[in-house]
């Protein structure tokens, strides 16, 4: 009985020295206890939520020995000084205090997992490991508590953030709340998470950006007490739009090209489209943006710094095309007339025409001249108003032998659609006069009689007349640019109604359609298709659809492969630069000319008088290669050469044949 009092007042001593030893990284060292109390005994036969409420008051004591054990087995090791044939081993591991988060989600942060050994700079890495989730408080503890198998039992307990149980968005009026809160939805109901708080607003700002909102940021989130979380976002609303480097623009035809006006918010697509809106005048040769906040008003100006260039140009020139041979032209432009971005042309040319192989033509020469003026903006800034006045005087193409000449005017009124913006329509009106003669009235003769054909056939082909015009037209356009294009398509559909005077009217459809494709990271393939008809009356030949040249099938001379009422044709084209010549230099003209490889088929409807006279095929299939170089100031220019798989019976064209246009062929 002594000795048992003895032993008692010894550990009453050791128990109030120790009592008060500090705790390390959420550890609570104690004494241990030699036995488990009626408490702790109870706790492990109850399940885990009541466990959890029940454990508050002993959740701290660290080791609890077996029964039998005595005190100096019970403790807890001395990692620093143990052996590794003294490790102790986590038997298990419980979590206590998560209502809403898995515990097995709990447990996935952990690496020290049962089986492992005891090792308290681990559960202290993982105690952070799961503060950083951002599900919890700081409140995290680890307790260890000797388990029935001698090894230790790891209890875990943590406190979860209160419960989200909504959100509420102020400040957004470019983007409806409803696609704000899909992102956010997903975490209601889970407990308050700085990281997943910052990653909806990083997907917020993201979904800004994507639609052009670069500016768009979330300058506020704050939780009220009944767990509402609010969020404020400021879109990026534009304080004042400042236009500088105009000496000879005036500012509000500068600004009537900037669709973004103060108090709406700032859209870098719009800005782009902007900028890409003022190049096109041709009046700037660079165009900036700077955009910074005004500190008194929190909004955003955004300044356009523009580098004006020489828009007046007097151009004089040589070449040679398959319409009028060898030519010379001389010409005047000015794209930003009167500082008011007009656009004013007045261009003569004389060509020979020796490529026709026609005396008629070598005799007359291709002479013409063209007056053209574009308001860009008018009425609004989505109209523009173009007129153009014109003289030919040439061997016509259409029909051989003879002299077509041509004297008119149009005026064509173009809007862009705000509803669709790549849809424009446009409605042209204008009026035409056509004259055709004789070029070489003997040769004529002789193809007649070779045919059979009696002379008399012949006013059918030279008949002209006077006409009004009407014109509209849909055009539809998502190029990524006019020069070199890489991606898109442009489709064009227009009705021409023409009005005689003393002669037949008629009317003709004509429809367009171009896919451009990327190939790679420079080159681009081109798939078009082309098809007109005629809808009503008698259509005159000088006014009938023609295959063969340079702008529909190439490998054969001007209208050679036939005319008629109608026509349909294809064409793939893959287009690349030159290799390697950005690498050898930064020459923007040398960098934009391209190699082509092509393939042309067209077919033509109602076979005309020429036709039968030439022994036109009325249908073509030929493949070549080109070369495409842009000419600033006067677009691109294209030499091809092409094989026909199919010939003309008067001309043979197996051996291929070179053709010069300028523009685009479709």
């Amino acid at each position: 009985m002594r000795s048992i009092k003895k032993l008692f007042l010894i550990y009453t001593v050791l128990g109030i020295l120790l009592i008060q030893q500090p705790s390390y990284a959420g550890f609570h060292f104690k004494f241990p206890k030699f036995f488990k109390s009626k408490k702790e005994k109870k706790i492990e036969q109850t399940n885990p939520q009541t466990q959890q409420e029940q454990e508050q008051n002993t959740y701290e004591e660290e080791i609890v020995p077996q029964e039998g054990e005595t005190a100096e087995s019970g403790t807890a090791p001395d990692e620093e000084n143990q052996n590794i044939t003294d490790a102790i081993y986590i038997s298990q591991v419980e979590i206590f205090g998560n209502n809403i988060i898995e515990t097995s989600f709990i447990k996935d942060q952990l690496s020290s997992k049962e089986g492992y050994i005891y090792d308290r700079k681990n559960i202290s890495a993982d105690l952070n490991k799961i503060y950083k989730t951002g599900y919890f408080t700081q409140n995290i503890r680890a307790v260890p508590l000797r388990a029935q198998d001698g090894g230790i039992r790891l209890r875990i307990i943590v406190e979860e953030n209160p419960p989200i149980k909504g959100f509420t968005v102020e400040g957004n009026n470019v983007v409806v709340t409803r696609d704000i809160m899909d992102i956010l939805s997903q975490y209601e109901g889970q407990p308050q998470n700085i990281l997943n708080i910052n990653s909806a607003i990083e997907q917020i700002q993201e979904m800004y950006s994507i639609k052009g909102y670069i500016l768009a940021r979330v300058t506020s989130v704050q939780d009220d007490p009944d767990g509402i979380v609010n969020i404020l976002v400021d879109e990026g609303v534009i304080n004042d739009v400042i236009v500088e480097g105009n000496y000879k623009t005036r500012d509000f035809i500068v600004k009537r090209n900037i669709l973004l006006q103060p108090g709406t918010v700032y859209n870098e697509n719009i800005m782009r489209d902007d900028i890409l809106r003022l190049m096109g005048t041709q009046a700037f040769k660079d165009v900036k943006r700077d955009i910074e906040m005004d500190p008194s008003t929190g909004r955003y100006n955004v300044t356009v710094s523009l580098d004006e260039q020489r828009t007046g140009k007097i151009s004089l020139g040589v070449g040679v095309d398959s319409t009028s041979g060898f030519f010379g032209s001389v010409g005047f432009s000015e794209n930003n007339f009167r500082g008011l971005g007009q656009k004013l042309s007045i261009n003569f040319m004389a060509g020979t025409g020796i490529l026709m192989n026609d005396s008629s033509i070598i005799n007359r020469p291709n002479l013409q001249a063209e007056l053209g003026f574009i308001e860009p903006h008018f009425k609004s800034e989505n109209q523009s108003l173009g007129f153009r006045a014109f003289a030919r005087n040439f061997g016509s193409y259409q029909v051989p032998l003879s002299i077509e000449k041509r004297y008119g005017a149009d005026i064509t009124l173009t809007r862009r659609f705000k509803a669709f913006r790549n849809l424009s329509g446009s409605i042209s009106f204008g009026g035409e006069s056509v004259d055709l003669e004789e070029g070489d009235e003997w040769k004529a003769r002789g193809v007649f009689a070779s045919k059979g054909i009696n002379f008399n056939e012949r006013a059918k082909q030279l008949d002209g007349g006077v006409y009004a015009k009407i014109t509209p037209a849909l055009t539809y356009d998502t190029r990524d640019t006019v020069v070199n294009t890489r991606r898109g398509v442009l489709a064009r559909l227009s009705l021409e109604e023409s009005i005689g005077f003393g002669n037949d009217s008629f009317g003709k459809l004509y429809g367009m359609l171009k896919k451009f494709v990327p190939v790679g990271r420079k080159s681009t393939f081109v798939l078009a298709a082309r098809a007109g008809g005629k809808i009503h009356g008698d259509m005159p030949e000088f006014a009938a659809y023609a295959l063969g040249g340079p702008y529909t099938i190439r490998g054969f001379n001007i209208s050679e492969v036939g005319t008629g009422d109608g026509f349909m044709m294809g064409t793939a084209e893959f287009r690349t630069p030159i290799p390697f010549m950005d690498r050898l230099t930064t020459n923007t003209f040398l960098n934009n000319v391209r190699l082509a490889a092509f393939m042309d088929a067209g077919t033509i409807f109602g076979d005309s008088l020429t036709n039968k006279l030439y022994d036109r095929p009325g249908y073509a299939i030929t493949a070549g290669v080109g070369l495409r170089v842009f000419i600033p100031g006067l677009g691109p220019i294209n030499l091809d050469y092409a094989i026909p798989f199919t010939n003309t019976g008067g001309k043979d064209r197996s051996n291929g044949f070179f053709t010069f246009g300028m523009g685009e062929m479709y």
